[in-house]
């Protein structure tokens, strides 16, 4: 899935290549890919194990997932799902809001540095450092000429994380106009959902060509080598979690971690737990 949901690499990128509703690979219905992302779950498990196991003798190796989408894309229940097929305590959870005042007060980085996972830990942004050149470009929050640092600053931050130990798993959740339309009247539908609902989410939909244009931006420049970016298809949201499951499963086998091997005598350590 890595080759197939990758940016590809060069030349003007234009989301509207990219149908939301397509199903690039595995299955094809949604009882099969719900049966084929619940599979998976022993084997994340067990790479989530060893990359902790590995820490514990001095590995900085560990990944960080990256969760980007228009309001409605499903990064919330990702992250519910995903959470779901790892032990919690081996996750760092972190869901990023407007900057606050002392968050203002620092470089846009700052507050991204603070959540990063530790050795043998998985991370996962619900939004991100992206935030500061996608909203800050379509409300013009900024000057143009910073943006373009932006990119720079971002590109060399996610380097830097590479040669740390850090796997950058980038995932933009790409979901139609129609599709946040529907999700939207579903809220507006249940009340138990009107918590997360948001009236001025009716007037951001106007700046869709505008959200549509910067993610293409973000995605054109900071899809590098160190940290692709990947365009997951998130109208069918089985389909959106089997995906994203696949792809941190691809990471973590990469990663290969292994179980550190014990500096004891296990045969003189048996002896002397039998005499006991």
């Amino acid at each position: 899935m890595r080759e197939v949901l990758r940016v590809p690499a060069g030349g003007r990128l234009d989301l509207r290549r990219f149908d939301p509703r397509a199903v690039p690979a595995g299955p094809t219905g949604k009882a099969a890919g719900v049966a084929a992302t619940a599979a998976m779950a022993e084997r994340l498990a067990s790479l989530q194990e060893r990359l902790y196991a590995a820490s514990t003798a001095g590995s900085r190796k560990r990944l960080l997932l990256v969760l980007q989408g228009m309001d409605t894309s499903g990064k919330g229940g990702t992250v519910k799902h995903v959470i779901g097929l790892f032990n919690p305590s081996g996750c760092r959870v972190r869901a990023f809001k407007a900057p606050t005042e002392e968050e203002h007060g620092h470089p846009f980085l700052w507050r991204v540095e603070k959540a990063l996972p530790e050795p043998g830990e998985i991370g996962i942004f619900d939004r991100s450092h992206y935030e500061d050149v996608l909203i800050a470009r379509v409300r013009e929050l900024v000057p143009r000429s910073t943006l373009g640092r932006r990119y720079t600053q971002i590109n060399r931050f996610e380097e830097a994380l590479a040669q740390d130990g850090v796997t950058v798993v980038k995932v933009f959740l790409h979901i139609s106009y129609d599709e946040q339309r529907k999700r939207l009247l579903e809220r507006l539908d249940n009340p138990d959902k009107h918590w997360k609902f948001d009236p001025g989410d009716i007037s951001e939909r106007s700046l869709w060509p505008a959200y549509q244009d910067a993610y293409a931006l973000a995605l054109e420049r900071c899809s590098t080598d160190a940290a692709p970016w990947y365009v997951v298809p998130s109208d069918r949201k089985w389909y959106r979690n089997w995906a994203v499951t696949t792809l941190l499963l691809e990471h973590l086998e990469a990663i290969g971690p292994q179980y550190p091997k014990g500096e004891f005598d296990v045969e003189e350590c048996r002896a002397r737990l039998i005499a006991t």
